[in-house]
């Protein structure tokens, strides 16, 4: 405990202040008293406890109600509850106390916010396993996930002051879990933030590089939308509607996921404009029509693109989300996308799920109940593997969405990607169970038929069809997963009871001892994460019962073999030789995850191996996964399997940094197109070949309609020499575009 200086009590008070300013919905007296109440009582609660930063702890619950007050528009018992949120969990006062002080509905919401504290601080299993018990309060009442969120955002927008391993932890499960989540509840400001939140710190290089062109963009263009926006507010005047329009912001993160994904420039990116139009509609007219009313007048101004309209006026998004896109040729020969909202639906999009309630003036079921349905049954009905689970219920957190009619008409809501079976699914577990077939627009279609949004779908069923374990290749919403697996679990169980007795009978017919040590060598041998996935293996007859004892008995060996050896020729071109491990050591050292994992040349192999998903390379952002023999594998940041790694097994990363490597080298690829003309090829392999620093392994040209595309496989020492390599190809003369491949798996 620490003593409270004047300095701290003045800082908690303006924080305070600065809250009740933003209580829009607690101006009645009862209300003010009542957060008040809450506010010294927490205040005195956590009294000389500060946080990592050093602050005073009580400027955490204290920002957490800000947030849901001015970014949720949430109100008294939520705001109360979010300074409560951590008083069960770290003083001695109980729930009960709570409740005699607040009231049952605020005990009940603290209670909730109390049993999820601890979602992911503990094994890997136990982590989903208690995201699957936050999700439970789904149901129950939304407010609790709802002060999650904002407590988590804080969290973020505070994570400097944690070590590198735990930001790149909470930041992993940010952006894996909780920016999908916030996205599915419509909280679309937060979901930006904490997105570009977990990017600043798994790449804080892309993400200060981007951030400086965006503010170098912004100002470029900002000359440019007052010239486009200027005859829309003439015409809106003229028109009697009263509006605000402005440029809508880009977020970091989108334009990376973009960069990435398209594998384009941030100023190919910025080659489509985007322009947001608010207006406060007029009663007695729907708003539907007023928004297409201003969609008519812009396109008298700009001739609109027809493929790119995008009407979510009249089927909101399953977020609730509404608006009315369209994309326009602005006046200077640029792409302009116009997104056309009211002033509520513009309160939607924001705030989310917390403000549709006081929109909801039909009282009829929404999209977002209609989710939480499902998310409910996903949870009644969870997998023994519960990171199964998780992966599963990630699927429904989807923000691309086709909709689709049944026979009579009606709308059904289903992520891009879903198939036939997916709709079947959707409109009731024996249909799904019994499908054969599909009619989409009255033709006859298979059941891994991908459905577009517009399509009508027919249903074909027979009381002989039964679920099929290849259906599970081909479904992508976690609802028709969870019901498939279902049917599969009296079988499954059965084939896990025999695998087991199966493994405990070969191990004591030849003399081996059925503990932990054996099935540790089994599992990893197979690669599985559990008991169960082995038993269930074997008694299917996946894995040979014979192997069994050969795995166990494998000895160990402590025996160091160096994971790559270099011979240099001068200016040969012979590519280096890659000398692959005969084996690992069972079991190693414990590693000291909390101190940085220096990747030094002569230590590779040694006390890390580079993982072959990504192939990092010196220079590179990367972490180091420690399974459960103490090895090491190393991965780029930006790898797929680190960010799940990051999401649901942070207890097993620890920082990684390299020091210079001038022996070893790498494979890297990169990838060339341009203008076909005659010698470019060979002014390609003569650059490569007078560089000292990297050799050639291999590569492939192709050549259509005068343009070619080329992939070179390289051997390099680091990434400053692949880039120095890059910066002199991309002078040759026709050459368009040299990059690297990041996810270099799929061309090696």
């Amino acid at each position: 405990m620490s003593v409270e200086t004047e300095n701290d009590k003045q800082l908690v008070l303006d924080a305070y202040e600065s809250l009740l300013k933003d209580c829009k919905r607690s101006r009645a007296a009862e209300s003010k008293n009542l957060i008040d109440k809450a506010f010294h009582f927490a205040w005195e609660a956590h009294k000389g406890v500060r946080r990592k930063s050093g602050e005073p702890y009580i400027l955490h619950p204290i920002e957490v109600a800000h947030i849901a007050a001015k970014e949720m528009g949430l109100g008294t018992k939520s705001i109360v509850a979010s300074l409560l949120h951590d008083v069960v969990e770290d003083t001695d006062y109980t729930v009960e106390d709570i409740e005699n002080l607040f009231g049952t509905k605020v005990s009940q919401i603290v209670d909730g916010l109390t049993k999820i504290k601890g979602v992911f601080d503990q094994t890997t299993s136990m982590q989903a396993e208690n995201f699957r018990k936050m999700l439970l309060t789904l149901s129950d009442d939304l407010r609790v996930i709802l002060i999650k969120m904002a407590d988590r955002l804080h969290n973020m927008r505070t994570l400097n002051s944690m070590p590198l391993r735990k930001q790149m932890k909470i930041a992993g499960e940010t952006l894996f879990l909780f920016a999908p989540l916030a996205h599915r509840m419509g909280l679309y400001s937060i979901k930006t933030e904490l997105e570009n939140l977990s990017l600043k710190y798994e790449h804080p290089e892309d993400y200060n590089a981007i951030s400086e062109k965006v503010r170098e963009h912004e100002e470029r263009q900002e000359k440019l939308i007052k010239k486009i926006i200027a005859p829309i507010k003439i015409k809106l005047r003229e028109n009697n509607i009263r509006s605000s329009i402005k440029n809508r912001p880009r977020s970091v993160y989108s334009i990376w996921t973009k960069m990435q994904s398209q594998k384009v420039s941030i100023e190919q990116i910025y080659d489509q404009l985007s322009v947001r139009v608010v207006f406060k509609p007029e009663d007695g007219i729907p708003e539907k029509n007023q928004c297409w009313n201003i969609y008519s007048l812009i396109t008298d101004i700009y001739k609109p693109k027809p493929e790119r309209i995008r009407d979510w006026v009249s089927t909101p998004k399953a977020n609730g989300y509404e608006a009315l896109h369209v994309t326009a040729m602005g006046p200077l020969g640029n792409w302009v996308e116009f997104q056309i909202r009211t002033e509520r639906m513009d309160d939607i999009a924001e705030k989310g799920f917390a403000v549709q309630a006081k929109y909801n003036v039909n009282g009829g079921e929404s999209e977002l109940d209609k989710w939480l349905k499902d998310v409910r049954e996903i949870l009644d009905n969870p997998e023994a593997d519960a990171m199964a689970f998780l992966d599963e219920f990630k699927l429904n957190l989807f923000s691309h969405e086709i909709q689709v009619f049944t026979p009579k008409g009606h709308i059904k809501t289903l992520p891009k990607n879903a198939t036939t079976l997916d709709f079947a699914y959707d409109i009731h577990t024996d249909i799904g169970n019994q499908c054969i077939g599909a009619k989409v627009n009255h033709k006859l279609v298979p059941l891994s038929h991908v459905l577009k949004s517009g399509d009508q779908v027919e249903i074909l069923t027979s009381e002989k069809q039964s679920p099929k374990h290849e259906w599970l290749d081909f479904i992508v919403t976690a609802k028709a997963k969870s019901k498939i697996k279902t049917a599969f679990k009296k079988e499954r169980k059965e084939y896990t009871v025999k695998g087991a007795k199966m493994v405990e009978s070969q191990l004591l017919d030849v003399g081996l001892k059925v503990n932990s040590k054996s099935f540790r060598k089994m599992l990893e041998h197979y690669n599985l994460s559990n008991k169960e996935e082995l038993f269930y293996k074997i008694g299917l007859g996946k894995i040979d019962i014979n192997e069994i004892e050969s795995v166990v008995k494998k000895k160990s060996k402590s025996k160091f073999i160096k994971y790559w050896k270099l011979q240099f020729f001068g200016n040969s071109k012979d590519k280096k030789e890659e000398i692959v491990p005969e084996t690992q050591e069972d079991t190693k050292p414990e590693v000291d995850k909390k101190k940085t994992l220096v990747l030094s040349e002569m230590a590779a192999n040694e006390t890390y191996k580079i993982a072959t998903c990504c192939k990092p390379i010196p220079g590179d952002e990367v972490l180091g996964y420690v399974d459960m023999a103490n090895n090491v594998t190393i991965h780029k940041r930006k790898c797929p399997n680190a960010l799940k790694l990051m999401s649901s097994q942070g207890d097993r990363l620890l920082a990684a940094d390299w020091t210079s490597h001038r022996l070893m080298s790498f494979l890297a690829v990169i990838e060339l197109s341009g203008i076909d003309k005659i010698g470019i090829v060979n002014e390609v392999t003569n650059i490569i070949s007078k560089d000292h620093d990297v050799n050639m392994r291999s590569l492939h040209f192709e050549s259509h309609d005068g343009v070619f595309e080329g992939l070179i496989h390289l051997y390099v020492h680091n990434t400053e020499d692949l880039n120095n390599l890059i910066m002199k190809l991309i002078k040759i003369k026709g050459l368009d575009n040299v990059k690297r491949i990041e996810n270099i798996e799929e061309y090696s």
